[in-house]
């Protein structure tokens, strides 16, 4: 009894003399609860006031780009920037540290769009703002009259649009920000594709084709006259105007160097844009020995795949076999849409068995715009963040002779699924995230996806024949390669024919494919990059994964944990990744 009385006393001392030390610590961690909650509320306000303004657009205008409106938005970009790195991250929730990330990123691009001068910039060998300036009937919604009126409204500003885009490229010319004209051959067909002479058969007619039941006959006559004339006074001469601007002044005038370290301050917009693409601080000679590797790795596993197929020649007799044999080349359009929609449909139906969550979203297939198509890549996909319109996998219907079958099945589970539809879909479709989690589309991330989609297809059962099976590698091959062109023309002083020459020595692309992705690298530097080190990061997560969880690895959990939170840069997936694989250990 007496040794309880004096524990019971010792106890209670010890409970007296520690009172005020565990006051204190309620209070720090209290201290501490309200700075993060205040934190949390800071970013929440500021990050959701910088999405709605980003968010808002005039239905009834183009843009200002004028160079006032430009400054204006640097600055109000630039303060932004300021307060969202004043934010305590490390206070936030993991959600709210990959909101953070993912607000921060797009900000930041911004500000270094504009101190890099990309607005002298606004075009690639692809296309420039003439082509994006087509797509306005297929993504506005015509749902009502002021639809339609809205829509002739902003058509009424495409020509104040172009000119104020014209003058950013006359500037471009004498501040020496021209893009290469060895990539630039042929662009003025682009800007010809669109120049009618009859307003109806221009695609900005496209809204009035077909008459909607909430207008009546005369309204709609008034609205067709009004577009007609819009097209036929503003659009066509402000289309005729910049054909004459490109084939008189910018072309002539565009530079005889290729490589983005040729630039005012190019060595360090190139770093800029490696950052941005890859969000890696990979070094640009890193980054080309990755590819040195990954090229002499693949090329192994290439002669292997022909040494299978039983052909009896070399690698460049085997490539030249694959280029100029009829049998590997659709003889139409619909032959080759219809091969893609059948793979497509194929992997439909494997996807269960590789991913537990599938998005709702459908996607169609459709040839690529043939205005653009001459100078498009093979094959890309065009989402909609509307849910009245599906995504698309565009397929390349231009040259038919340049269009291969047997790297259909590695195009379409990039393009589509399960790569870069099933992605951005889930990502569209995420719950309880920001908007910006859900339109903000990171390349190494997404694309990255798109080529381990590829890789994917091995486990679904496709490349069943050597040439398929040697589709795949000289596509993975063509991103391999991409890491040792894209730094060796805008950091090495590569050439653009050596450029070529590497790329047609190692892939099986055709060579009209090998000179416009070329020229798409050259006049969009660093972007080629994502591809192949989002998928080694991808790769080696899943291998870490494998080692880690053994018997319980399931490759359905797996995919899910990647897609889970959208596009997002590659040290966020990888942390994600690495909190995932030590839950799965708990469980």
């Amino acid at each position: 009894m007496r040794k309880t009385i004096i524990a019971l006393a010792v106890m209670s001392l010890a409970a007296c003399a520690t009172q005020p030390n565990n006051t204190s610590t309620v209070q720090t961690t209290n201290n501490n609860a309200v700075t993060a909650s205040s934190q949390s509320e800071q970013f929440h306000q500021l990050a959701d006031s910088i999405w709605e303004t980003l968010s808002e657009s005039d239905d009834t205008a183009l843009d200002d780009m004028s160079p006032e409106a430009l400054e204006q938005r640097y600055q109000r970009d630039s303060q932004w920037l300021e307060k969202l790195d004043a934010i305590a991250v490390e206070q936030l929730s993991k959600q709210d540290r990959i909101n953070h990330a993912m607000i921060h990123y797009v900000v930041k691009n911004k500000v270094d769009n504009y101190r890099f001068k990309a607005h002298l910039m606004p075009l690639t060998a692809e296309g420039s703002f003439h082509s994006r300036l087509a797509f306005l009937p297929s993504y506005t919604r015509f749902a009502e009259k002021q639809d339609y009126l809205d829509y002739i409204a902003k058509l009424s500003t495409v020509n104040r649009y172009m000119k104020q885009q014209v003058n950013w490229l006359r500037e471009a010319i004498e501040q020496g920000y021209t893009q290469p004209q060895a990539a630039m051959a042929g662009f003025e067909e682009s800007i010809l594709a669109y120049i009618v002479q009859d307003a109806e058969d221009s695609v900005f007619f496209d809204p009035f084709e077909r008459q909607p039941k909430f207008v009546d006959d005369d309204n709609w006559q008034e609205l067709k006259e009004q577009a007609k004339q819009i097209i036929d006074e503003q659009i066509m001469p402000a289309y005729d105007s910049y054909f004459s601007f490109m084939v008189g002044e910018y072309l002539p005038s565009s530079r005889e160097t290729v490589g983005a370290s040729a630039l005012p301050n190019g060595d360090a917009f190139y770093k800029n844009r490696i950052e941005h693409y890859t969000t890696t601080d990979l070094s640009a000679s890193e980054i080309h020995q990755i590819g040195r590797q990954e090229v002499a790795r693949i090329r192994a596993e290439m002669l292997e795949v022909i040494e299978e197929s039983g052909f009896d020649g070399n690698f460049d007799e085997f490539v030249e076999f694959l280029r100029t044999d009829e049998q590997f080349y659709p003889e139409t359009a619909e032959e080759l849409l219809k091969e893609a929609a059948y793979i497509s449909k194929k992997m439909d139906g494997k996807l269960p068995g590789l991913f537990k969550t599938l998005p709702r979203k459908p996607y169609g297939v459709a040839p690529v715009p043939a205005e653009i198509a001459p100078k498009y890549t093979t094959g890309r996909y065009s989402g909609s963040n509307r849910d009245d319109r599906a995504g698309f996998y565009w397929v390349n219907t231009y040259a038919l002779d340049r269009r291969p079958l047997y790297q259909m099945e590695a195009l379409t589970l990039h393009e589509a699924v399960p790569g870069h539809h099933l992605q951005n879909a889930l990502a569209g479709e995420m719950k309880d995230v920001p908007e910006y989690r859900q339109q903000t589309y990171i390349s190494a991330f997404g694309e990255g996806w798109g080529l381990y989609s590829e890789y994917l297809g091995i486990e679904a059962g496709f490349y069943q024949d050597p040439y398929s099976d040697f589709g795949r590698l000289s596509y993975e091959m063509w991103r391999a390669a991409r890491l040792v062109v894209d730094t060796g023309m805008h950091a090495m002083g590569w050439s653009r024919q050596r450029a070529i020459d590497f790329m047609a020595d190692n892939t099986a692309l055709s060579l009209h494919n090998v000179t416009t992705e070329i020229d798409r690298y050259i006049t969009w530097p660093g972007q080629a990059l994502s591809y192949k080190l989002g998928e080694l990061t991808i790769k080696r997560l899943r291998t870490n994964a494998e080692e880690q969880l053994g018997n319980d690895f399931d490759i359905r959990e797996f995919h899910d944990a990647i897609l889970e939170n959208g596009s997002v840069p590659l040290d966020i997936l990888e942390a994600h990744i690495n909190d995932w694989i030590k839950q799965q250990k708990q469980q």
